[in-house]
């Protein structure tokens, strides 16, 4: 048996960890450079921070922003439209109730702490909708539907809907008639597109489809005789908005086809995460299908921040490196730059977010 070698790490290129020393640190920024040269998950957060960083400060690069979870809920909104008025994204990716409830917020309405003396028997009663510890008013959301109501009134009815067009004019909605920012407002003024790709899973599609069987109320209840309102909300379930998610599918993959380098910021996982991801296999799959010859586009960058492990099999626990299997990611090999952190948003997002706006400041004094 031949007897081990002792090797010193330098000379095999291997880094050097450092300790982190909270004397010589005087910035978030330096504290999370610092943190990269940790262990365990203060270096998964440095590594996210640095590549956040390359992935925005690389003018050839297209940011595509993916949020799930009650991020809005939980007072992240301000980040994500900061994000966009600082152009660090060119496009979102969202679930419905994220922007429905950042909506209610860009109007002025109120979350509220939850208090555990009130059983949810009596928010209920109360119009009071509980998300873990914060409440969202059910009024909130009547409010968000007369603000959805005043953009549908000025969109053609003939003219095919879809998510990224009525989160458009929501944003010209909120930048014609209401103060204060807003993360639809700032992604209109920035024309930043906004994609839901499960849109009736939201207030919002909820609110679409009421308003379009609103219009034909008075035809179902003069067509139903028998079965009182049951029959007639039957009846007005034959009538659909004009909605067709493939002009999403379509938008998306205009907007992200040439582009030198992506980069891709996910925020918890879900069909956001997912959809967004899955523009390199719709181009393959019509190359293989159509007889086209496409460059499918992968991501060069990826950042994402979800507790959730890999090892459960589920979507939003699917690393970078598995998602390179399924043609979507650039491998290291070739240039591709990732980092994962697996922890609650709302712990290590503003952390980067304050990192990354010293960063900016710093340069922009250099400069």
């Amino acid at each position: 048996m031949a007897g081990r070698e002792f090797h010193d790490g330098a000379t095999d290129g291997l880094e050097a960890l450092e300790p982190l020393d909270p004397e010589k640190i005087h910035s978030f920024s330096e504290l999370l450079e610092a943190m990269r040269k940790t262990a365990f998950g203060g270096r998964r957060l440095g590594e996210a921070y640095e590549t956040l960083a390359a992935m925005i400060e690389d003018a050839d690069c297209k940011v595509v922003l993916t949020l799930s979870g009650a991020m809005t809920i939980a007072k992240m909104g301000k980040i994500i439209s900061t994000m966009i008025d600082r152009g660090m994204v060119d496009a979102i990716v969202s679930t419905g109730a994220l922007v429905a409830h950042g909506l209610s917020e860009s109007v002025g309405k109120l979350h509220y702490r939850h208090e555990a003396s009130h059983s949810d028997e009596e928010l209920f009663q109360k119009g009071y909708n509980r998300v873990y510890d914060t409440l969202e008013m059910e009024s909130n959301l009547n409010y968000v539907e007369h603000v959805v109501s005043l953009t549908l009134k000025r969109i053609n009815i003939e003219q095919p809907l879809s998510s990224h067009l009525l989160t458009r004019e929501l944003g010209k909605t909120l930048a014609e008639e209401f103060e204060g920012p807003g993360i639809l407002k700032s992604a209109y003024l920035k024309n930043v597109p906004v994609y839901i790709p499960a849109f009736t899973d939201s207030e919002m599609g909820l609110d679409v489809g009421t308003w379009a069987m609103g219009k034909r109320m008075d035809q179902a209840r003069s067509q139903v005789k028998d079965g009182g309102d049951t029959a007639v909300l039957r009846a007005l379930h034959q009538t659909c908005p004009d909605f067709n998610p493939y002009l999403d599918l379509n938008h998306y993959a205009e907007e992200v086809l040439g582009s030198k380098r992506l980069g891709i910021f996910t925020i918890g996982g879900g069909v956001p995460r997912n959809w967004a991801q899955q523009v390199a296999p719709y181009i393959e799959i019509s190359n293989t299908r159509l007889g086209l010859n496409v460059q499918p586009p992968r991501f060069h960058y990826g950042v994402r921040i979800c507790p959730e492990p890999d090892y459960w099999g589920g979507l939003s626990g699917c690393t970078y490196q598995e998602g390179i299997s399924w043609g979507k990611f650039v491998p290291p090999a070739e240039g591709g730059r990732f980092a994962e952190v697996l922890s609650d948003a709302t712990l290590v997002w503003p952390l980067l977010m304050v990192g990354l706006l010293e960063r900016i400041r710093a340069k922009s004094v250099t400069a």
